[in-house]
């Protein structure tokens, strides 16, 4: 089973983002192409709702309250129950050293704001099929 968004396999995104009307609009725009959307304002509603529906992809915004995305990212990788979801790094820290210290934090990719969507879906559906066929 491939994951594209152009089959039946939806691909289940959990977007993380502390800011209302970023959720909200890329929300939409993954929505009108056909994937399944959760959202989560703060790191530790991310790590939450990680466990609890285990999305295909969650793409995380590095700044929010309680637990940062940084910390969240270290968290799941570093748990055996969601260290295999991929994460993308989407955010506005986009000063040099800010792709490695999402690498290094354990993000799989990095994506800084305003989003490229076309490249942003490669990057997801790329990422979503390697972690299913592992």
């Amino acid at each position: 089973m491939t994951c594209t968004r152009n089959e039946s396999f939806k691909l289940r995104v959990l977007i993380a983002d502390d800011y209302e009307t970023n959720r909200d609009l890329l929300t939409r725009r993954l929505a009108r192409r056909g994937y399944d959307v959760l959202q989560a304002a703060d790191g530790e509603t991310v790590i939450a709702m990680a466990v609890m529906h285990s999305p295909d992809v969650i793409l995380m915004d590095m700044s929010m309250p309680k637990m940062s995305g940084w910390e969240a990212t270290s968290y799941l990788k570093s748990s055996p129950v969601t260290r295999d979801i991929p994460v993308i790094a989407v955010t506005s820290h986009s000063m040099a050293g800010d792709r490695e210290r999402a690498l290094a934090a354990g993000c799989d990719a990095y994506a800084s704001k305003p989003i490229d969507l076309p490249g942003l879906l490669d990057r997801m559906e790329s990422l979503a099929q390697h972690a299913a066929a592992v």
